[in-house]
């Protein structure tokens, strides 16, 4: 399956195949098997740490809004462009943050002109904020109630000088663990997504003494019949993480991260969460350069790509949701 530089090419043409003749996977696909690897990952630690978007989405001179597991969050950059967060309600009369303006790195708000510097006053404390260069995170310890760490625990990912990234967010009416749960089926696959994937099977279930991960062969689609095989490797680091990793095959050390984000408070009984995904996409061919010349353009066909992905899963994981609330989920 190898296809590193100066091997043939990773594209094969494979036979057409009707969606009706696949290989049912609904025997491999054991519910007690998904249920386990959901209760591992929702069993590990996250510091308190949620996704609040995509770097690029709290640029300079404008803040940026978003309310996680029921409480209000603003993010802004200070004048050397760190990433600022905290209360999304100003401590003055609790005008929303996120409409006002961000002025020489303080964050200025429009009812009244109360100006912040991210560095706390009287009933308005910051949160705890962290930017890896592809995603904004934010502490909120209030939420996790966990032991807090200093930095989200990051999975491991490509050099930066070596990737083109982009990142995608959809929301639905479900909970986090729906997300999870759609990401550790990866059965689902060739029957749910044709139209991507093809060829899939999964070679390793998780198991805790191994590394805890699946490892599936897949051939995503091109055009048509064009399809480029790989081995990924998916693993669930944390408990609203799932990490599907290139592992053989063209683009290897690529990484997909799947972060679900609860917007709504725990228990809320209409609950909504956000999925932020992050491709992180690398290849050792030296034509890999232009196309990291060319990202910009690239990045929206990434996200359009994942949209269309997720536009389904999300479909899947509120029907989910919708059948767990009524205690009538299998199993």
């Amino acid at each position: 399956m190898n296809t590193g530089p100066g091997r043939r090419s990773p594209l094969r043409i494979l036979p057409s195949r009707d969606w009706c003749r696949l290989e049912p996977t609904w025997r491999e696909a054991r519910p007690a098997v998904i249920a386990a690897a959901l209760t591992r990952a929702q069993a590990r630690p996250s510091g308190n740490w949620y996704v609040l978007g995509a770097s690029r989405d709290v640029r300079p001179g404008r803040p940026f809004g978003r309310t996680i597991a029921g409480i209000e969050v603003v993010a802004w950059r200070s004048r050397s462009g760190r990433l600022l967060a905290g209360p999304g309600a100003c401590p003055h009369l609790g005008a929303p943050l996120c409409q006002g303006a961000v002025t020489r790195g303080r964050l200025l708000c429009h009812w009244h002109g109360l100006s912040l510097d991210g560095a706390g006053m009287p009933g308005w404390n910051p949160f705890p904020a962290h930017d890896d260069g592809v995603l904004a995170w934010v502490r909120l310890d209030d939420a996790g109630r966990e032991e807090p760490l200093p930095e989200p625990p990051l999975p491991p990912r490509p050099s930066p000088s070596r990737t083109v990234d982009a990142v995608a967010t959809q929301i639905g009416d479900c909970e986090a663990e729906d997300v999870l749960a759609n990401r550790l089926d990866p059965w689902h696959g060739a029957w749910f997504h044709p139209y991507a994937f093809t060829r899939l099977t999964v070679v390793q279930n998780p198991d805790p003494d191994t590394g805890d991960q699946f490892l599936v062969d897949v051939a995503y689609r091109l055009a048509g019949r064009a399809a480029v095989p790989v081995r990924a490797a998916f693993t669930a680091p944390g408990p609203r993480t799932v990490v599907m990793r290139i592992v053989d095959g063209e683009g290897a050390s690529s990484v997909v991260e799947t972060h679900a984000t609860p917007l709504t408070a725990p228990g809320h009984e209409m609950p909504r969460t956000a999925v932020i995904e992050a491709v992180l996409a690398t290849s050792e061919r030296p034509g890999f350069t232009a196309a990291r010349r060319a990202a910009p353009l690239l990045r929206p066909l990434m996200r359009r790509a994942v949209a269309r992905l997720w536009r389904d899963d999300l479909a899947y994981a509120e029907r989910r949701w919708h059948l767990r609330s009524q205690n009538r989920f299998p199993g």
